[in-house]
């Protein structure tokens, strides 16, 4: 594991002895929660969440200034994804690094990030402050999203399901004219078919893609 954590540097920083990689790597394991003692241990020897404390103390040993982190805890059980996420958040302000989260969890979503950006077959449809995006979300999309966020109701959860839309989303590599959300969307119009939505800007940190958001 400890030949993991320093690729980074044999890479990036080869003037570094071995003595000060050991250092290194000392310092990025404790960073993350993890026991030297672990240093000597194969990938298959640790649990899923101690891997991917691996994977954050290698991605931090260079002191980023951006970190991507792409579905970092969907392999994860619930309690270790709240541990990586408190983890991730602890980092970001103790480094003042930026953090790129990608997920489909928007649980996790709206406990760590600050500004959102939802999108559909990799075009923008909205970007907003996460309080203001899950507090009153503008686009269509966005709204079937956040609908779509379970309930632990069994009163209100049946209902809701019924309401969620038949059929599968077109394929990326054959994207619906227009406005690519169009043909599962409730509000769209020939309009949406015709012409592609401009990028809009309401607000400050906000951003939206749609025809008919000003009046939904």
């Amino acid at each position: 594991m400890a030949e993991i954590v320093a690729e980074p540097l044999r890479v990036h920083e080869p003037s570094l002895d071995a003595r000060a990689r050991e250092h290194a790597v000392a310092g990025a394991l404790a960073r993350v929660g993890l026991s030297a003692a672990l240093a000597e241990r194969y990938p298959h020897e640790l649990s899923g969440g101690q891997c991917q404390r691996v994977g954050i103390a290698r991605a931090m040993i260079l002191a980023p200034r951006l970190l991507v982190c792409d579905e970092p805890v969907s392999a994860l059980d619930a309690p270790t994804q709240q541990q990586i996420i408190a983890l991730l958040a602890g980092l970001r302000q103790e480094s003042g690094m930026c953090l790129l989260f990608i997920s489909h969890n928007l649980a996790l979503i709206r406990r760590l990030c600050e500004r959102v950006l939802v999108l559909y077959l990799g075009h923008m449809m909205e970007l907003a402050p996460a309080a203001a995006l899950f507090a009153s979300p503008r686009h269509p999309y966005s709204q079937e999203l956040l609908a779509a966020i379970p309930v632990a109701d069994p009163d209100i959860q049946p209902e809701r399901l019924a309401r969620v839309r038949a059929g599968e989303p077109p394929s990326p590599l054959s994207p619906p004219s227009g406005c690519v959300y169009r043909t599962r969307c409730a509000h769209a119009m020939a309009v949406c078919a015709e012409r592609v939505p401009q990028w809009e800007e309401p607000g400050a940190e906000q951003g939206i893609a749609c025809h008919r958001w000003r009046e939904i």
